[in-house]
């Protein structure tokens, strides 16, 4: 079963809320090209956690844009946390790609994150390494100190651990219905200074 997001500990007017999406974000983690990040709505990031938007591929064309990172709605990225989008060469030409993950995903405190997709109810835990271009599905669990190689798929309800990781058991479909109200639970009690 899901471990319960415990709510960081902070003093009042640590976190802001975005207006029209209700993000809550820290005033202590570092966003770097947030006009390349979307996300979709009561997304909780605490302290030091870190988001590489900047990381992208150049547009084709100058009107349109490029998102590095995009997320669902309730993605919880837990404190120190490290997200990025993952780069290859590819015909002699250093390239990012972009980054999506789902609803309803907690990625554990001083995790780093270069996976290509991440399904919704996912649950990866602390200290864990998810590798460049891997696949989560949705309805998985990362167990805390993970390493999963680059382009690992997990497949839906499956636990991964170790490292390297691999499977150690499957989840039950009862899985996303607990973790949905944990991470609700987690979003709801962090406190927003008033603007």
């Amino acid at each position: 079963m899901p471990r319960a997001a415990a709510p960081p500990e902070a003093p009042p007017g640590e976190y802001i809320r975005t207006a029209s999406t209700g993000n809550k974000i820290s005033r202590r983690c570092a966003i770097y090209g947030a006009s390349n990040i979307v996300l979709g709505g009561k997304c909780l990031i605490e302290h030091r956690a870190v988001l590489r938007g900047d990381l992208t591929r150049p547009p084709r064309t100058p009107a349109s844009g490029s998102v590095a990172l995009a997320t669902g709605r309730y993605v919880c990225i837990g404190e120190g946390s490290t997200l990025r989008p993952p780069a290859k060469t590819y015909q002699g030409v250093f390239s990012y790609f972009p980054m999506r993950i789902g609803d309803y995903v907690r990625i554990g405190a001083h995790s780093v994150v270069e996976a290509a997709q991440i399904g919704s109810h996912v649950d990866i835990g602390e200290r864990c390494i998810v590798g460049r271009f891997c696949i989560v599905r949705d309805g998985a669990q990362i167990l805390d100190g993970a390493v999963l190689a680059p382009h690992t798929v997990v497949p839906s309800h499956c636990v991964f651990g170790g490292s390297p990781a691999r499977r150690v058991g499957t989840l039950p479909e009862s899985f996303a219905e607990a973790l949905e109200p944990a991470l609700r639970t987690a979003y709801q009690a962090v406190e927003v200074s008033r603007a």
